[in-house]
C-alpha cells in the first residue's frame, strides 16, 4: 500500500492531518483543472477551498481509496461545470494544445473561443487528459464509462476542437 493511500484511509477514518497532506498533495492538480474551467486565478483559488470543504465533509464516501484523486478531481469538475453554467464562460491556461507530440500553435484566445463552443463533454474530456495528464483508464474510471468510449469522445473532442480553430482562421502547425 502506498503512502497515499494510508494517508486517505486515516482521512476516512477522520484524521484531519492526514485530510490535510492529502489536499496538499493533489492542490497543484485541482488548481490545474479549475483554472482550465474558470476565468481567472482568484475564482480557481476559491474553487479550491470549496472542493476541499465538500471534499471534507464527504470523505467517507470514497469507495476505492486506489482512485482518491480521481474523486477529488471529479469533484472539482462537477463545482466548475456548475459555475460555467452560472457564468457562461470558460478559460484555458495554456497557448500551446498537445496532442501525441504534436504542437498546435493557437494563442490563448483562440483555445479559449473554441473551448467555449464546444459540449461540456468534450471539454471535460480534454481537460482531463491534457491538463491534468489523465490516463484513459483514470479518465473512464472517472467518467464512469468504457475506455472505448473515453478514447472516442477524446478523438471527436480533438476533432472538434480543430474545426472551431481552423473555422476561426487559426494557424494549426501539425
Amino acid at each position: 500500500m502506498s503512502a497515499d493511500e494510508q494517508l486517505v484511509k486515516a482521512a476516512i477514518k477522520g484524521d484531519d492531518t492526514a485530510f490535510l497532506k492529502l489536499i496538499q498533495t493533489y492542490k497543484i492538480d485541482l488548481y490545474k483543472t479549475a483554472l482550465s474551467f474558470l476565468k481567472n486565478e482568484d475564482e480557481a483559488l476559491e474553487a479550491i477551498q470549496e472542493v476541499t470543504y465538500r471534499a471534507y465533509k464527504s470523505m467517507s464516501s470514497v469507495r476505492d481509496i486506489a482512485y482518491f484523486k480521481t474523486w477529488l478531481i471529479r469533484i472539482m469538475i462537477n463545482y466548475c461545470n456548475d459555475q460555467v453554467k452560472k457564468n457562461k464562460r470558460v478559460i484555458l491556461g495554456d497557448d500551446a494544445f498537445i496532442h501525441q507530440g504534436k504542437t498546435e500553435s493557437h494563442t490563448g484566445m483562440e483555445l479559449k473561443d473554441a473551448m467555449l463552443d464546444l459540449d461540456e463533454r468534450s471539454r471535460e474530456v480534454l481537460t482531463l487528459k491534457y491538463f491534468n495528464d489523465m490516463k484513459i483508464k483514470d479518465i473512464a474510471h472517472t467518467m464512469k464509462c468504457p475506455e472505448g468510449t473515453v478514447k472516442t469522445w477524446l478523438n471527436k473532442a480533438l476533432k472538434a476542437l480543430r474545426n472551431k480553430l481552423e473555422d476561426k482562421g487559426g494557424d494549426l502547425h501539425v
